[in-house]
């Protein structure tokens, strides 16, 4: 909202550095987004003629305007817009004038061709935002006539207000006056103009009919004759200009000055192309079409709010914008004046749906005065009578619909100073908030709050208590830092989830984050079922199925740096995958070994490029001991996407979490990989939800200890963590570590088969051991790794 403080100036006597006017806007919550000085360093300009327009002969952009700037003889000047036509008055800038931007005008050749000055648009002298093409003056000026002088232009500063929605009124001068006059408790003078009125009375004329009264609350219309359409006065394109709108002529220019100056949105017809005189109001049927005064037709559903003519002929869509069929003309004599009230969600869906926003439309939708009607339209007379002469017919037909419900807000004074941190006396509260229009009594200890008809966006106590802290001024709430009786902590999960992270980066891998969109076909490419989530509506086809998985993310990026020769890529990622089918009640990543829980679920993967499976496995020791999880299993199975005898199932305290292997070749020459990929996936939801085990402190030992190597040749499906907890169980206490320092195959052990050696290191607490001792341990981890895993001790 663009306020000129002239116009402000009209409601309510305030003085002052405009900048300090810009702090009291803000304190009241009307934010100040920028204050512009306007009228301000147009000496220089004059009006100019148009005597000739020709194309510039070495640039299409640009024409050659011969202006006649008072003197009588042409002048060249060089234009880049098109707008204006022989005969048309314009703004020239003449050679050595300074333009309100700073900008110094001199003489100069544009491809090849002088241009002696410049020709304005509106923007350019700071007059308006409106920069679409050269402002086109009234043709009555004589050129020459300095622009200041021809236009009545005064200096003036411009406040652009960023209103925020709940603030309706203030989409008005009016509204931002009266805020600004209880602020600096001054008096607010409110127009009551008394137009005089003579002839037919209204009622004879024209009539109201209001077939839909939940869309339309009220429906006023007076009619006004001996209209005169022309341009405005100076003072008044001036002002509109300012405000940010452009001028058109006198009925437009007085019904957007009443709709920026009150808040009242208004329509005007020509009443002689109104059929019948009469007006209705009802919802559109579904395919009726209306071209409205954009030159647009538009079809219209039931959900619409239309004006109709007394034949049912549409003749303007409710609070958005009027019909052409009515719209007023150099011919127009007598003009039927509309002041309505709508439903604001109505207008908010229709202006949405015809993505069609108008001013109107902006304060209708979020809320006009219902009780403003009758001073806007006498407003609206006078102005009109002022500007052209026209007559204001006696009488008011006033339709009546719905309308809002005033109830007082019950408004607590202890919760109103608890929300504001303030010690206001409830006698107080009541004096700040009755210069805005709200009034109270105070009952029962509590207060009884009316809120005004311009202010229905309030109406709860949190609404009243905003404004009751507007109006004593939040800058003087002193500022405090609340108390907090417990400190922020991290949950047991989000703690475990960063030392997860913590291990990933510790090992040496760097962290991906993939896209959990992926192209059809990618879920089958990494040897998992094709039941992804289908999106309804991509913004790619690369992109349309939900992961199911975390897989197919982190080998394109391991292919990505494969095809620009970056090998042994190690890379982790912590995402959500997004599961499908019916709901698995076991665990997630397993799922029957290979599906995840249907629905959304967090996991945590590592890929190791140029690794075997068993350094997968030793990173998912590191993983499950930095979360504080265990103890750690693994079962060989057989899962999808994963190499056939190098895989298995991770259980932690019994609960299957996961994955752990390496991925099957046939995955890997799909992405064009060509070295070996280890693999490690877990279910963070299940895995974080594991209880925490209790961590003993082991005594250490004073005594020395013994090492001794074993290699056992076990089948490929034999998990080298399986063969190494069996070392650990069957050897006792005295078992300080087991280490798998060696994987060893070769076509004399067959492909089914494969070498496994172990460091063992023996440590007793009490003694040192003896080679009795160590030889009788070597036997029996020998005797159990070989029975129970089908191995053969190598030699």
């Amino acid at each position: 909202m663009r306020v000129p403080l002239s116009w402000l100036r009209e409601f309510v006597d305030v003085e002052g550095d405009p900048m300090d006017l810009a702090e009291v806007f803000a304190d009241l919550g009307l934010e100040v987004d920028g204050v512009e000085v306007v009228g301000e360093g147009l000496d220089g300009i004059v009006v100019a003629r148009v005597i000739e327009t020709a194309p510039h002969p070495d640039a299409d952009r640009i024409q050659l305007v011969q202006v006649d700037p008072g003197d009588g003889g042409p002048l060249q000047v060089c234009c880049g817009a098109f707008n204006m036509a022989l005969g048309d008055t314009v703004p020239l800038a003449t050679v050595g004038t300074t333009m309100p931007n700073g900008m110094e005008i001199a003489a100069r050749k544009m491809r090849g061709e002088p241009s002696n000055g410049m020709l304005c648009s509106a923007a350019e002298m700071g007059l308006s935002a409106d920069h679409e093409g050269i402002m086109i003056l009234d043709g009555g000026l004589t050129p020459g006539e300095p622009l200041v002088d021809a236009l009545g232009i005064e200096r003036d500063v411009v406040f652009d207000l960023d209103v925020l929605p709940n603030r309706p009124d203030a989409l008005s001068i009016l509204g931002v006056a009266r805020d600004l006059a209880a602020r600096l408790g001054l008096e607010l003078r409110v127009p009551d103009p008394r137009p005089v009125e003579s002839g037919t009375d209204a009622a004879d004329l024209t009539d109201v009919a209001i077939d839909d009264p939940g869309l339309c609350g009220r429906f006023l219309v007076r009619v006004l004759s001996g209209v005169s359409i022309g341009e405005s006065p100076g003072w008044m394109a001036q002002r509109l200009r300012a405000a940010g709108m452009r001028p058109i002529n006198s009925v437009v220019d007085v019904s957007n000055y009443v709709m920026l100056e009150l808040g009242q949105p208004n329509h005007t017809y020509d009443l002689a192309k109104v059929a019948g005189g009469r007006l209705g109001v009802r919802r559109a049927t579904g395919g009726e079409f209306l071209e409205t005064l954009d030159g647009v037709t538009r079809e219209l559903t039931a959900a619409d709010g239309v004006i109709t003519d007394a034949d049912g002929t549409a003749v303007g869509i409710a609070g958005v914008m009027g019909g052409a069929s009515t719209e007023i003309s150099e011919g127009t004599t007598d003009v039927l004046l509309e002041m309505a009230w709508w439903d604001p969600m109505s207008i908010a869906a229709t202006s949405a749906r015809l993505n069609l926003h108008s001013e109107a439309s902006l304060r209708f939708k979020r809320g006009v005065d219902p009780e403003l009607a009758d001073l806007a339209a006498r407003r609206f007379a006078a102005l009109l009578s002022e500007v052209c002469g026209a007559t204001l017919h006696p009488g008011v037909v006033d339709g009546r619909g719905t309308l809002p419900a005033r109830e007082p807000v019950r408004v607590r004074p202890a919760r109103v100073n608890l929300v504001l941190g303030t010690g206001l006396a409830p006698a107080e509260m009541v004096d700040l908030i009755t210069p805005i229009g709200f009034t109270a009594e105070v009952g029962d200890g509590d207060l009884m709050v009316t809120v005004p008809s311009f202010r229905l966006d309030s109406s709860t106590e949190v609404d009243v208590i905003e404004e009751i802290g507007r109006m004593h001024g939040f800058a003087r709430i002193a500022k405090r830092v609340p108390n907090s009786p417990n400190g922020g902590s991290l949950t047991a999960a989000q703690r475990r989830r960063r030392q997860l992270r913590r291990a990933f980066v510790g090992a040496g891998l760097s962290e991906a984050m993939p896209l959990p969109f992926l192209a059809p076909g990618d879920l089958e490419r990494c040897g998992l079922p094709a039941d992804g989530f289908r999106i309804a509506n991509p913004l790619a086809a690369e992109e349309s199925i939900l992961r199911t998985s975390l897989r197919p993310g982190l080998l394109e990026a391991v292919s990505y740096n494969v095809a620009r020769r970056t090998a042994g890529v190690k890379l982790f990622e912590v995402g959500r995958v997004f599961g499908a089918g019916e709901v698995v009640t076991d665990v997630g990543l397993s799922a029957e070994l290979g599906r995840v829980l249907s629905g959304e679920a967090e996991a945590a993967a590592a890929i190791l490029a140029g690794s075997e499976a068993g350094e997968a496995v030793e990173l998912l020791e590191l993983v499950i001991g930095s979360v504080g999880a265990g103890p750690l299993a693994l079962r060989a199975e057989e899962l999808p996407g994963m190499h056939p005898g190098r895989a298995a199932v991770v259980e932690v305290a019994g609960s299957v979490v996961g994955a752990v292997g390496e991925i099957d070749p046939a995955v890997a020459a799909a992405y064009s990989i060509d070295e070996r990929v280890a693999w490690l996936e877990l279910d963070l939801g299940h895995l974080l939800a594991l209880p925490e085990p209790v961590t003993h402190a082991a005594p250490v030992s004073r005594f020395p200890s013994s090492d001794i190597d074993l290699a056992f040749v076990v089948g490929e499906q034999v998990p080298a963590a399986a063969v190494g907890a069996t070392i650990r169980s069957s050897g006792g206490d005295v078992v300080e570590d087991v280490t798998l320092f060696d994987v060893f195959r070769s076509e004399a052990m067959g492909e089914s088969s494969r070498s496994l050696a172990y460091r063992v290191r023996f440590c007793a607490l009490d003694h040192t051991l003896t080679d009795d001792e160590v030889g009788a341990l070597r036997s029996a981890i020998i005797e159990a790794v070989e029975s129970t895993h089908s191995a053969t001790l190598r030699g």
